[in-house]
């Protein structure tokens, strides 16, 4: 009794001592195991008599039972204890501040462009779209533009290798091929806008060889100057969001209209960088404009002596500047995110009359 008494101590020592579960396999093994000591004791059973049987028996069987017991206890203290190290050494603490997500923003070409479709949208217009390598044909010949002119030249113009049949292609110097194209493949009544990239040999703080334009044109009976007039002034208060305004036309000359037209809008440029429109002294030149030529007109295969109609163009890039205070045009081509974080848009603010064009 008092050897089994004192081997029991002596294995709940060795079960509470194992400092894992490796240990522990190691005390069960020179316990429970095949010679383990108390497997030892339990194959005596089978020598002694039936008497001592009945004594000794359930002090074995309770001697085996207490260190199962144990064991399994133990096992079961280190699994929970080897869970919860894992848990600490895998915390992920909620309560820290998120890492820093970058988001994008939409270019103010992209924005003003937006708005511009959006204007137009509400007045009528369709958009059409064309190639940015286009036919000498349709960016001067079908325009009215004479041979000579100096915007044909090499120093104005980019002019790409001759194709194989001999015609001649060059980077659109404006879109009004685009104008062209939708004035060949369609019958009047015409009402479009053709935004997009023009390319030129020019740069400076003010101009970029790649620049973006938008341009209108309309095509019907009885179109005038008042038409043209009207329409320049509702797409002016739209994007400048401002209900007055004041234009001035300057008679100007294109070869593609006639008469041909300047607007100027009347500004205020008192404060140091900033400019107020509808009030003021000074004028802001805005674009061109004009009646399309009726040369234009038959060269497109529309009857200039039932059909006239108006066309005007504007600067993306420096409405753009205009409108927001960009000051070097070299700023919207030069990828810097730091430009764009502070003077790009939200991805989900699309430009509507009704909720606002710009926020």
């Amino acid at each position: 009794m008092t050897d089994i008494a004192a081997l029991q101590s002596q294995i709940m020592a060795q079960v509470s001592g194992a400092a894992d579960e490796a240990a522990l396999e190691g005390v069960r093994v020179a316990t429970l195991g095949k010679k383990g000591s108390v497997s030892a004791l339990l194959a005596t059973m089978g020598k002694l008599s039936p008497e001592e049987r009945k004594v000794q028996g359930p002090l074995f069987n309770g001697l085996r039972d207490a260190v199962t017991l144990a064991i399994a206890a133990r096992k079961a203290e280190l699994g929970d204890a080897a869970l919860e190290a894992r848990l600490k050494s895998e915390t992920l603490d909620v309560t820290l501040p998120a890492r820093p997500q970058n988001s994008g923003t939409v270019h103010p070409i992209s924005q003003v462009l937006d708005e511009v479709v959006a204007i137009f949208a509400e007045l009528g217009f369709g958009v059409a779209e064309g190639p940015d390598v286009e036919f000498d044909d349709y960016n001067f010949t079908k325009l009215n533009i004479p041979p000579d002119h100096p915007a044909r030249q090499m120093q104005d113009t980019f002019y790409v290798c001759a194709q194989a049949d001999g015609s001649s292609h060059v980077l659109r110097t404006h879109t009004s091929p685009v104008q062209v194209r939708t004035m060949l493949g369609s019958k009047p009544p015409i009402r479009m806008i053709s935004p997009g990239r023009s390319y030129r040999v020019d740069s400076d703080a003010t101009h970029s060889p790649m620049f973006h334009q938008v341009e209108a044109l309309v095509i019907d009976e009885g179109i005038t100057l008042g038409h043209l007039k009207w329409t320049v002034e509702q797409f002016c208060k739209a994007f400048f969001e401002i209900d007055q305004i004041e234009l001035r036309a300057r008679p100007s000359f294109f070869p593609f209209t006639e008469p041909s037209l300047e607007w100027d809008m009347r500004c205020d440029r008192s404060a140091p960088g900033k400019i107020v429109f509808g009030t003021g002294n000074d004028w802001l030149e805005l674009g061109g404009s004009g009646m399309v030529h009726r040369k234009v007109l038959e060269n497109c295969g529309i009857d200039s002596a039932r059909y006239q109609g108006f066309a005007f163009g504007f600067g993306l890039d420096r409405m753009a500047m205009l409108k927001y205070g960009i000051p070097d045009i070299r700023s919207f081509f030069e990828g810097d995110t730091r430009w764009l974080k502070h003077y790009g848009f939200a991805a989900l603010d699309i430009p509507t009359l009704d909720g606002g064009l710009s926020r």
